[in-house]
């Protein structure tokens, strides 16, 4: 806290007072201005305030000007002195006047359009799609690999990383990528970033110019729509089947893309995943078109049935993709990293342009990363969470079975930490029954609220299961279809 910033303000706000219009002495004008700042929230409850004989320093008053205010609060009982000093009281703050509107437009155009964020991936209730079991990360081989991580760390790894990410890091994804995805790179071509959604947003403004079409997956994520309208790109949505994301003749001609944002190994929302022949078609399509394909490798780790399925990024040789992962699902969403896979001809121009537009940091945890992956332990971590996962899906399908098999069928059930749920377009609309699941204490998303404008109705739910207990399964599903019916 500024003290001579906050007495100065209320100095101008107060310069004239009383009927007489004189101004008040110090003492006065400190206390007030302490006992204004405690009663609007300025000083919140719990707050220790400096000790009079440095405050008395810092605003060049004396010393007993400070007192007197001091005692004045704690006799008022704003404040209570203790043995360590001075602390603001529990008062429950008056409420603060309105700010004035600002008088200019606000957000851009193409902030304006976004979807309408409904609760929180925070929640931690039932069904909250996109968050990993936290309580089975390995917490505490974590905090042992990132306290080695920053014991060894030289005075020069303080200042501002590399822009494109810490080399160690570079080489063990690269190596991960090549033995498990198929991902065809040397650690030249990957960089570091925060995660998805700066991937996306690094895609669209490096890869695209302002008015270039971006295809997206309707249903699709809603990310991917944020990042390319904020790019200024013409978003076009296309249509997914059981095959994945499915463009006619006519789009690749009418409406000729620039990027196209497919999540293939577990499409988001519906949970398809792109068959081989729809990857090699997108594929050359894409290099016919002059376009780059950004694809969202986001649940690959988690295959649940059936063999498992190479990136498209390892599919052909020099194939046009921007390959995309993120250990948000795989390990926690607060670590906040990402990273992006460029073809390697796109590597040193985007690494200048990296260089010129952000700062990297997280040294410590990009170096522990680096070695939880080199160590084994990442890939012991997967094949746990992907035996846990599979047995929550197998308990939600049961569930949903037996108590909403008449109603509803399950898709994309074979892979990721979530599945869709179709229901009847004559029923009940999805965003009608997520209000009534949340009265419930379930958190369920509505499939409409991923469709773009334009694109074919959809009526549904998407169920994260990663965070329920199996044995919890049967009695949510029996409120859920209760909400549903």
């Amino acid at each position: 806290m500024d003290y001579a910033l906050l007495l100065d303000a209320f100095g101008r706000d107060h310069a004239r007072h009383g009927s007489s219009g004189h101004p008040w002495p110090r003492q006065r004008l400190l206390h007030e201005c302490l006992r204004t700042a405690i009663r609007d929230g300025t000083l919140a409850a719990g707050t220790r305030l400096l000790a009079t004989r440095a405050l008395a320093q810092e605003l060049g008053i004396a010393r007993n000007t400070v007192l007197y205010a001091y005692e004045q609060l704690a006799c008022e009982g704003f404040v209570i002195p203790d043995r360590r000093g001075t602390v603001v009281a529990g008062i429950a703050p008056a409420p603060r006047r309105r700010a004035a509107d600002v008088p200019q437009a606000g957000l851009a155009r193409r902030a304006q359009d976004l979807r309408a964020v409904h609760g929180s991936p925070g929640d931690g209730l039932p069904f909250t799609p996109g968050v990993p079991d936290l309580r089975a990360f390995p917490l505490a081989q974590w905090r042992r690999l990132l306290d080695r991580a920053w014991r060894g760390l030289s005075v020069a790894q303080l200042n501002y990383g590399d822009p494109v990410g810490e080399p160690a890091l570079r080489t063990a994804i690269a190596d991960y990528l090549r033995a498990s995805r198929g991902v065809v790179c040397e650690p030249g071509q990957v960089f570091i970033t925060d995660g998805t959604q700066s991937s996306l947003d690094l895609c669209a403004h490096a890869c695209a110019d302002a008015g270039d079409t971006a295809w997206i997956e309707h249903p699709g994520y809603g990310g991917a729509l944020a990042a390319f309208r904020g790019a200024g790109l013409v978003v076009e949505g296309i249509a997914v089947d059981a095959e994945g994301m499915a463009p006619s003749a006519q789009d690749w001609t009418r409406r000729r893309p620039r990027l196209i944002y497919t999540t293939p190994s577990h499409q988001y929302p519906a949970g398809v995943v792109m068959s081989p022949a729809r990857r090699m078609a997108l594929i050359a399509g894409a290099r016919a078109a002059g376009a780059l394909i950004v694809e969202d490798d986001y649940d690959s780790e988690f295959r649940h049935e059936g063999p498992p399925l190479a990136a498209m990024q390892g599919l052909v040789p020099d194939a046009p993709v921007l390959y995309c992962g993120t250990f948000s699902k795989t390990m926690f969403p607060a670590l906040r990293i990402g990273f992006l896979v460029v073809p390697a001809g796109l590597a040193l121009p985007l690494a200048a342009m990296r260089a010129q537009s952000a700062a990297a940091g997280r040294t410590a945890e990009q170096l522990a990363l680096a070695k939880f992956l080199r160590s084994g332990e990442f890939a012991l971590h997967l094949r746990r969470m992907r035996r846990l996962y599979r047995q929550r899906r197998d308990a939600l399908v049961a569930a949903l079975d037996r108590h909403l098999g008449d109603r509803a069928a399950v898709e994309g059930a074979s892979a990721g930490m979530h599945l869709a749920l179709r229901l009847p377009a004559a029923g009940p609309a999805d965003v009608e029954i997520v209000r009534r699941a949340r009265e419930q204490g379930i958190v369920v998303n509505a499939l409409s609220t991923h469709a773009l404008p334009g694109g074919p109705p959809c009526n549904g739910l998407l169920l994260g299961y990663a965070q329920v207990p199996a044995e919890r399964m049967d009695e949510l599903v029996r409120r859920l279809a209760g909400a549903i019916r």
